[in-house]
C-alpha cells in the first residue's frame, strides 16, 4: 500500500530525534527484542520501541510495517502502534483526516482477513478504538456500517473470511469500550449509541448461529460476540433468542466452552433482575441441562460438568431474590437449587477428581441471606421449604470435607493438599454462616451423628467420617457463642472415647477442643476430661500446631482454674521444650501458654516454676555468653531470649484485664512484694548485659534483648519501676556504642509509662538527652543508611511531645538541632520515615505557646519546614503520604497563622515552585484557601490532594479515579 503523504498526528508524544524512528530502525529494534540473547539488549530494544510507538513519526512507519512482504512480528507492531495513536493522541488528528484514517483500516482489515489472525485482531481494535472516539456525532451509525461493508458481494476476500473478519472487529468493540479512556461524558453517550446499535449486530448473530451451513468456526466467533455485547448490560429481554441457541448449542462439544460464557455473561449482567419472565423462562433451559450433568460426570466429562454448574450457579447466584419473589412459581425455583446441590456434592475429592463444587459455596449464602431478608412472613414460608434443604446441605458439605483413603492422600501433591486445605476453610466458613438459619438444632444434628457413629456396633466407622463431623463442630464453636447449648457436654464426653488413629483426626480433635475453651471456662469440672489429650499430642511433632495452640487457649481462657493441674502442664512442656520437638514459633506459643498459666498461681508459686523452667536456659546463655560469637550461637541466644520474651508477654499477676465478664468477677488478690517477672529479670540483668556485650553490633541480638524489656513494660506497666533506672543506664551505653532503632522503641515505652512519674523522671530524662545527641550526631555522618533509626526517632520525639512536653525545656537538648534534623527525615524515600517525621510536627507545632524553646525555633526556622512540605506536596513524596503533610500546613495555620501567612506567600512566589505546571493564579488560591481554613482538617487534605494533582499534571486525568 502507498505511503500516504500527509499523515495525521503531525504533533504527538516525541521521545527522540525525528530521524531516529524510521522503518528500518524499527525493523531491527524489533530484531533485537525478538532475536538477541542478550537480555540488557532485549531491553533497551523495548524501552525505545516503546518511545517509538508514541512518536510523531509513528503515523509514518506504521503502515509500512503492514506491508505484505513484512513478517507477522513486525506487521502486529505497526498494528500496535496505530492502535495507541488513536487510543490516546486522538486529539493530534485533525477532523478533517478521520475518513481517510477509517478508509485506511478498513482496507488493511480487508487485506488482512485472510492473513494474520493476530494482526488483523490489532487492527480490528485500532478501528474500535477510532470509532468509540467518532461516536455518536462524528459516525452516527458506525456498527451498522461496518456490518453493511463487510457484508459487500464486491470484496476480493471470500464471504467466510469477511464474516470471520467482521465477528472480530464487532466482539473487540465492546470490550475496547471497557477498557476506553474515555471521559466520563464521553462514556456515557457512547454507551448508549453502543445498546441502540446492537439492533444491528443482535439479527446477525442469530442468523449465523441458526443457519445450518455455517461452520463451526463461524458460530464460535458468534458465541465469542455475543458475550462480549451482553456486557455492555443489553436488556436481557432482546438477548432472549441468542441465549435460546447458546443453550442449544452446548450439545456441540466444539461450542461448550463458548455458549457457557455466553450464557453465564448475559445472565450475570447486574440489569438482568429486571427482567423476571425472561428468567423463568431461563429456568427450564437450565434444568434441561440435568442429563447432560449426570453424563458427564459418570462419564468423568470435568469441563463440562463444570460448564454446565457454572450457568446454574450464575442464574440462581445472581437472581435468587427476583426468583423467590415469584412465590407461585416456587416448585422450578427449588428445583433449581436440588440442582446446585447435585454440584455441590458432586463425586470425587476436590481438586483431584472433580473442580465443580467450590463454585456453588457462595450461592448458599445468597440464598441465605434473601430469605432472611423477607418480612416474618414470607420468611416463615420460606424457612419451612428451605430448612430441609439447609440440613441437607450441610449432610454434602461434610461428606465433601472428608479426607480421602491414605493412600489416596499419599499420592496428592503439596499443591493439591493446599487446595485442599483452602476448600475445607470455605466449608467451615459456610457452616458457620448456615449456622444462623437452623440455630441449636444444627448442634443437635451434628451431635446425634457423633453419637451414633461413635457408639454402634454394627458396622466400623471411617476416622474420615468421624473427623468431617468434628470439624462441623469446630467451625461453629470457633466463632459462634456455644456456652448454652446442651449438647457441648455431651461432646466432650464423647471426644475422649475417640479412637485416634490418624494425624488429620488427631488435629481435628485438638482444634474442636480449642474451640470449646471458652466453655471449658464456664464449666470448669470438664477440663479433665481433654486435657490428658492435649499434654499427650504436645510429644507428637506431627501435631505441633494444633496441640499448642489448643494449650494456649485453654490456659489463656481457664487459667483460674488450671492450678491443681499446673504442675503437670509444666512438666509435659519443659520435657517438649528440651527434647526440641517444636519448631520456633510453636515454642514461642507454648511459652505464651505458661504465661497465662503462671498468671494465676500464688506468686511463692510462680517463682518456683518459673525458677524451674528457665534454669536449663539460663544455664546454656551463660555458656554461650563466654563463647566467641557465631551464627549457630547466635541463633541459640536469640531462640532463649524469644522463649523468655514471650513467657513474660503473658505472665502478669496484677490482673490488668478482667478476664471474665459478669458481676461476679473471678480476681486473685493483688500479691505484695515484687512482681515475679521483675524479679526473674534483676536476676539474669547481669548476664543479659554481658551478652550484649559481645553482640553489641548485630541487630537481631540486639532486638531480642530489647523485646524481653518490652514485652515485659507493656505487661507489668507500673510493676516494672523497679527495673527502670538500671535498664535506662543499660539503653544509654547500648545506644552510645551502637545505635539500633530497638533501642529507641523500647526508649520511647519507656517515656510512654513511665516518664510522667517524679521518681522516674530524672533517668529517663537523662536516657532521651543522651539518644537524642546520639542521633543528632548520626545525622551529621549522613542518615540515609539508616532509615529506621530515623523513623524510631521521630517516633520517640513525638511521644516525649504528647507524654512529657517537659522533656523539650532541658537546656542540654539542641531543639533548632532536633527541628532541622525532622525537616531533613521529610525528604526520605522511606514512607514510614516520613510518616513518623510528620507526626512529629504534628505534636511539636501546638507547642510553640508553652515551651519557650520550641517557640523560638519554629519562628527561626519554620520557613525551611514549610518549604520542605510545599516541595513534597510538589511532587517529590508519594500521593500516599499527602495526608501527613496536610497535617503539617494544618498545624501550622492552627499556631502560627501570622508566620504562616508571610511564608506561604513568599514561597509561592518563586517562579517554578513547588512544581513548573503551575500558575500564579492556582498557587495565590491554594495558599488563600489554606490560610482560610483553621477548623476543618479534612476540607485541608481535600486542598492539598488536589493541589498535588495540579502540580504533577495529573489533576482530570485517569489516574485520579481512586485518589
Amino acid at each position: 500500500m502507498e505511503r500516504r503523504e500527509e499523515q495525521p498526528g503531525a504533533a504527538g508524544a516525541g521521545a527522540a530525534p525525528a530521524l531516529d524512528f524510521t522503518v528500518e530502525n524499527v525493523e531491527k529494534a524489533l530484531h533485537q527484542l525478538y532475536y538477541d540473547p542478550n537480555i540488557e539488549n532485549k531491553n533497551l530494544a523495548q524501552k525505545w520501541l516503546m518511545q517509538a510507538q508514541v512518536s510523531p513519526q509513528a503515523w509514518h512507519f506504521s503502515w509500512q510495517l503492514l506491508q505484505p512482504d513484512k513478517v507477522p512480528e513486525i506487521q502486529y507492531f505497526g498494528a500496535s502502534a496505530l492502535h495507541i495513536k488513536i487510543s490516546r493522541y486522538w486529539s493530534d488528528i485533525p477532523t478533517d483526516q478521520y475518513e481517510s484514517l477509517k478508509a485506511q483500516l478498513f482496507t488493511q482489515i480487508t487485506r488482512f482477513a485472510s492473513g494474520s489472525k493476530i494482526v488483523l485482531t490489532r487492527l480490528c481494535v485500532a478501528l474500535a478504538s477510532l470509532a468509540l472516539s467518532m461516536m455518536p456525532d462524528a459516525w452516527p451509525c458506525a456498527v451498522a456500517d461496518m456490518v453493511r461493508l463487510f457484508q459487500a458481494e464486491d470484496s476480493p476476500v471470500d464471504s467466510q473470511g469477511r464474516c470471520l473478519a467482521l465477528l472480530e472487529l464487532l466482539t473487540v468493540l465492546p470490550e475496547e469500550f471497557q477498557t476506553s479512556r474515555l471521559p466520563q461524558y464521553r462514556k456515557s453517550l457512547v454507551r448508549t449509541s453502543l445498546a441502540v446499535e446492537c439492533g444491528a449486530v443482535f439479527p446477525l448473530l442469530e442468523q449465523l448461529l441458526q443457519q445450518p451451513s455455517s461452520p463451526s468456526c463461524v458460530r464460535q466467533k458468534v458465541l465469542k460476540c455475543f458475550s462480549s455485547w451482553v456486557q455492555l448490560e443489553v436488556p436481557l429481554q432482546d438477548c432472549e433468542a441468542l441465549i435460546q441457541a447458546a443453550f442449544a448449542a452446548l450439545q456441540d462439544s466444539e461450542l461448550f466452552d463458548s455458549s457457557v460464557e455466553a450464557i453465564v455473561n448475559a445472565i450475570s449482567q447486574p440489569d438482568a433482575q429486571r427482567y423476571v419472565n425472561t428468567l423463568l423462562k431461563l429456568i427450564p433451559l437450565v434444568l434441561g441441562l440435568q442429563d447432560q450433568l449426570r453424563q458427564a460426570v459418570q462419564n468423568g466429562d470435568m469441563e463440562t460438568s463444570h460448564g454446565i454448574c457454572r450457568i446454574a450457579v450464575a442464574l440462581g447466584e445472581n437472581h435468587s431474590r427476583a426468583l423467590l419473589d415469584q412465590v407461585e412459581h416456587w416448585q422450578s425455583f427449588l428445583a433449581l437449587v436440588n440442582m446446585i446441590m447435585f454440584c455441590t456434592g458432586i463425586p470425587g475429592h476436590f481438586p483431584v477428581n472433580e473442580t465443580t463444587s467450590s463454585l456453588t459455596l457462595t450461592f448458599w449464602y445468597t440464598l441465605q441471606d434473601d430469605i432472611l431478608s423477607f418480612e416474618a412472613e414470607k420468611q416463615a414460608v420460606y424457612q419451612q421449604v428451605y430448612r430441609p434443604v439447609y440440613f441437607q446441605l450441610v449432610d454434602v458439605l461434610l461428606h465433601k470435607a472428608q479426607f480421602p483413603s491414605d493412600e489416596e492422600y499419599g499420592f496428592w501433591s503439596s499443591d493439591e493438599k493446599e487446595q485442599f486445605r483452602i476448600y475445607r476453610v470455605d466449608i467451615s466458613d459456610t457452616l458457620m454462616y448456615v449456622y444462623e438459619m437452623l440455630g441449636a438444632e444444627l448442634l443437635s444434628n451434628l451431635y446425634d451423628k457423633l453419637g451414633r457413629l461413635l457408639t454402634s456396633s454394627e458396622e466400623p466407622y471411617s476416622w474420615q467420617h468421624t473427623e468431617a463431623l468434628l470439624y462441623g463442630f469446630q467451625s461453629i464453636a470457633e466463632t459462634i457463642d456455644v456456652n448454652y447449648s446442651d449438647v457441648v457436654p455431651g461432646l466432650i464426653g464423647l471426644i475422649p472415647r475417640i479412637s485416634i488413629s490418624n494425624v488429620q483426626l488427631a488435629d481435628t480433635v485438638m482444634f474442636t477442643i480449642g474451640a470449646l475453651s471458652e466453655w471449658l471456662a464456664d464449666h470448669p469440672v470438664m477440663i479433665n476430661s481433654v486435657l490428658p489429650l492435649v499434654l499427650h499430642a504436645l510429644g507428637n511433632p506431627e501435631l505441633s500446631i494444633s496441640s499448642v495452640s489448643t494449650l494456649k487457649k485453654i490456659c489463656r481462657e481457664c487459667k483460674y482454674d488450671l492450678p491443681p493441674y499446673a504442675a503437670n502442664i509444666v512438666a509435659v512442656s519443659q520435657d517438649v521444650l528440651m527434647k526440641q520437638i517444636h519448631k520456633t514459633s510453636q515454642c514461642m506459643w507454648l511459652m505464651q501458654a505458661l504465661g497465662f498459666l503462671l498468671s494465676a498461681l500464688q506468686v511463692e508459686e510462680i517463682l518456683k516454676n518459673l525458677h524451674s523452667l528457665i534454669s536449663p536456659y539460663i544455664q546454656q546463655l551463660e555458656k554461650l555468653a563466654e563463647e566467641i560469637p557465631n551464627p549457630s550461637n547466635k541463633l541459640a541466644i536469640v531462640h532463649i531470649l524469644g522463649l523468655l520474651s514471650n513467657l513474660f508477654t503473658t505472665l502478669d499477676v496484677s490482673h490488668h484485664e478482667d478476664d471474665h465478664e459478669g458481676p461476679e468477677l473471678r480476681k486473685l488478690p493483688v500479691p505484695q512484694g515484687p512482681n515475679p517477672v521483675v524479679v526473674v529479670l534483676q536476676q539474669v540483668f547481669q548476664l543479659i548485659q554481658k551478652v550484649l556485650s559481645k553482640w553489641l553490633n548485630d541487630a537481631q541480638v540486639v532486638e531480642a534483648v530489647c523485646a524481653i524489656f518490652e514485652k515485659s513494660v507493656k505487661t507489668l506497666l507500673d510493676d516494672f519501676a523497679p527495673m527502670v533506672p538500671q535498664l535506662c543506664e543499660m539503653l544509654g551505653r547500648m545506644y552510645s556504642t551502637i545505635p539500633q532503632a530497638s533501642a529507641l522503641d523500647l526508649t520511647r515505652q519507656l517515656v510512654h509509662i513511665f516518664a510522667h512519674e517524679p521518681a522516674h523522671f530524672p533517668p529517663i530524662e537523662a536516657l532521651f538527652l543522651l539518644v537524642t545527641s546520639v542521633t543528632l550526631t548520626l545525622f551529621q555522618q549522613g542518615p540515609r543508611d539508616h532509615p529506621d533509626i530515623v523513623d524510631s526517632f521521630m517516633q520517640l520525639l513525638a511521644q516525649a511531645l504528647k507524654r512529657k512536653p517537659d522533656l523539650f525545656l532541658c537546656e542540654r537538648l539542641d531543639v533548632k538541632a532536633v527541628f532541622q534534623c525532622a525537616v531533613l527525615a521529610l525528604k526520605f524515600p522511606e514512607a514510614p520515615t516520613v510518616k513518623a517525621s510528620c507526626g512529629f510536627f504534628t505534636e511539636l507545632l501546638p507547642r510553640c505557646g508553652e515551651v519557650e524553646t520550641v517557640g523560638k525555633v519554629v519562628q527561626e526556622d519554620g520557613r525551611m519546614l514549610l518549604i520542605a512540605v510545599l516541595e513534597a506536596i510538589g511532587g517529590q513524596a508519594s500521593r500516599s503520604l499527602m495526608d501527613c503533610f496536610a497535617d503539617i500546613l494544618f498545624a501550622l495555620n492552627k499556631h502560627c497563622f501570622s508566620l504562616l501567612s508571610v511564608w506561604i506567600k513568599e514561597a509561592l512566589q518563586a517562579p517554578g515552585f513547588p512544581s513548573t505546571r503551575l500558575s500564579p493564579e492556582q498557587k495565590d488560591t491554594f495558599s488563600q484557601q489554606i490560610l482560610r481554613e483553621r477548623v476543618n482538617k479534612r476540607r485541608v487534605k481535600e486542598m492539598v490532594k488536589e493541589f498535588t494533582l495540579l502540580c504533577r499534571g495529573l489533576h482530570g486525568t485517569d489516574y485520579t479515579a481512586d485518589y
